[in-house]
């Protein structure tokens, strides 16, 4: 049997780490589904309990899905049709017939009526905060010119008061269909959005969260003029005379965020509280509508968390948060560190045993750290964020308090110099990397003699499938036709040197859309239409797996999460159509038509 490329990094995978992941059986299974519409569970010709069953141990179950295709994602559990739960937990998955003696008198029964039926979806990393924020603040995802910009930001300054902050965010000018005149560095002059906002600062934040643009208000008052140095990691854009164009890349943006923020811990405690509530409520209604049942999130500070905890405690988180720690000293973290720790215990919806640090920025604003200066700003190869030596220090801290380590690293040398960096700490401590499960988040470009250096010291990529559809129409105009195709998202070589696959989205730099980058990850087509180095596509299996037992597995989860499996969590999403039965082109058609977490229906398409 000649094993395909998601078969053979499973089975290595297997081999090596020793749990399950991913298996040519389930592969074949899926391809005989869409071929064939269905296959039953073998029968027991003994009449022993058949895999994926289990006795009924009281009259009827919570919940039954019926009538349905299950993609299990557990290679011993095919072609089941149905599922059954009771409290938070899954009891059982088989056929129709076989699920029948679980419905009981009280059991709510749904009738699938042959939609999909896969694992919660897992966003592998976004930052759940500032998706909440985004929508508190000006939109600006969807303008196509700068103009559009100005004029949200000119109605928002209508209704605000003499001297209060405004904020927005998603602006990206790689996107628009114009760009004015006089723009530097490929983006436009704040002097529009000062005559439109006089008295009121203005901070709009880049759709990566790697720059912001501010109007000459906000810069005032964070006392930026012709003198103000670049800080370190960062660059405020100045025109050829001199002048601050309102362009802050990096960390030049926090001189301008810190005054804003500021001036938002002025408001009374209560609607503070009250705000940072409604960010929670308003991320995880998204979330839920898109079939997101678990969230990674890349990053928030003790404080934050602690908030969390309060909202857990009176059952108001909407999904379960894996939480990475971010923005801590080192001295800080390793004075909480032991204090926060939380793995998943029964039906928690908060875990805390990460830790997030940065490298290096985005791309799109030539903060990405290249081996290579960008073709198009040769005098910079991008900017680091976070010293070296800072981040070995947390990666000491991480072992010794056994916490994983998650670093973002986006760039090619980035991305080198981060394993060099998990190498060193590996040895230095005398301990086997794979166990650790540190991971590489984004992993976008990553030079060829750097591939198979994850699988080997067992690093986890964990990569956003969308950003090659909004980012493969203009990631040529950063580093050339030829680097690109060599370095850019080079999935499919990771898949096959054996390294674990996370997917997510990113959001808010990217719509909270699992659907959208699943289509990403399987076609390489951008939002232009256009394929873009289409041979490092994944195929539908491997798609799926990187949203669901992958990243399970990327938050040491597997054993409760990511396949429908009886005894793990009862995570379940309906599909409007069949994934794996459809054409390509239809990928994007599929809705979410119910979200179910813990065995609720938190979610239902109407």
């Amino acid at each position: 049997m000649i094993l395909d490329a998601s078969s053979k990094a499973a089975v290595g995978f297997q081999n090596t780490i020793g749990v399950y992941m991913f298996s040519v059986r389930f592969v074949l299974f899926l391809t005989s589904f869409a071929i064939l519409g269905g296959c039953s569970p073998s029968g027991s010709e003994d009449g022993a309990p058949e895999e994926g069953l289990s006795e009924p141990l009281s009259p009827g179950a919570d919940l039954v899905l019926r009538g349905g295709v299950v993609a299990s994602m557990d290679a011993e559990i095919l072609g089941a049709t149905a599922v059954a739960v009771k409290g938070y937990d899954i009891v059982a998955v088989g056929e129709d017939s076989q699920i029948e003696q679980w419905v009981g008198p009280a059991t709510q029964v749904i009738d699938l009526s042959g939609r999909l039926v896969v694992p919660g979806l897992i966003e592998g990393h976004g930052h759940f905060m500032s998706f909440g924020r985004a929508q508190q603040i000006i939109d600006l995802n969807d303008i196509r010119e700068w103009e559009q910009a100005v004029n949200r930001v000119a109605n928002a300054a209508d209704r605000a008061e003499s001297g209060q902050w405004i904020f927005g965010r998603g602006w990206h000018q790689e996107k628009w269909d114009r760009l004015p005149m006089d723009a530097v560095d490929g983006v436009p002059l704040n002097r529009s959005l000062s005559q439109v906002s006089p008295n009121n600062p203005v901070l709009l934040g880049h759709a990566s969260g790697h720059a912001a643009f501010a109007n000459d208000a906000a810069l005032a008052a964070a006392g930026i003029d012709d003198e103000t140095p670049d800080p370190e990691g960062g660059t405020i854009v100045r025109d050829a005379s001199g002048r601050a164009t309102g362009l802050l890349r990096e960390t030049a943006q926090r001189l301008v965020s810190k005054v804003g923020d500021a001036y938002q811990a002025q408001r009374p405690q209560a609607q503070k509280r009250s705000e940072l509530r409604e960010r929670v409520l308003l991320a995880g209604e998204q979330a839920l509508a898109h079939g997101i049942t678990s969230f990674h999130d890349a990053g928030v500070d003790f404080a934050t968390i602690d908030f969390f905890k309060e909202m857990e405690a009176v059952d108001e988180l909407p999904v379960r948060l894996n939480v990475m720690v971010r923005g801590q000293s080192n001295a800080e973290l390793s004075d909480k560190l032991p204090k926060y720790r939380m793995s998943a215990q029964e039906n928690d919806f908060l875990t805390v045993r990460s830790i997030k640090k940065q490298v290096d920025g985005a791309l799109g604003a030539h903060g990405a750290w290249l081996l290579a200066p960008y073709a198009d700003l040769p005098s910079t190869a991008g900017l680091v964020l976070e010293p070296l030596e800072e981040i070995e220090e947390t990666a000491r801290l991480a072992i010794k308090y056994g916490y994983q380590l998650n670093t973002h690293a986006i760039g090619d040398r980035a991305n080198r110099e981060i394993l060099d960096l998990y190498e060193r700490a590996f040895a230095a401590a005398e301990v086997e990397g794979k166990a650790l499960r540190w991971r590489i988040e984004h992993a976008q470009h990553v030079d060829p003699d750097d591939v198979g250096r994850f699988a080997e010291l067992g690093v986890i990529a964990a990569f956003q499938g969308i950003h090659s559809a909004s980012d493969g129409p203009w990631i040529p105009s950063r580093l050339g036709a030829e680097r690109s195709f060599r370095t850019s998202y080079p999935w499919r070589d990771l898949a096959d040197s054996g390294a674990i696959l996370a997917n997510g989205t990113d959001v808010p730099v990217e719509p909270i859309d699992p659907i959208a980058s699943l289509y990403a990850t399987v076609s390489r087509r951008t939002s232009k239409g256009e394929l873009f180095v289409p041979l490092q596509a994944l195929t539908r299996s491997e798609a799926l797996a990187s949203y669901t037992i992958n990243n399970a597995f990327a938050a040491f989860e597997e054993d409760t999460k990511g396949s429908v499996t009886p005894g793990k969590l009862a995570d379940l999403v309906v599909l409007s159509q069949n994934f794996f039965a459809i054409g390509e082109e239809r990928i994007p058609e599929i809705r979410i038509d119910l979200t179910i977490v813990g065995g609720q229906v938190r979610y239902q398409r109407q």
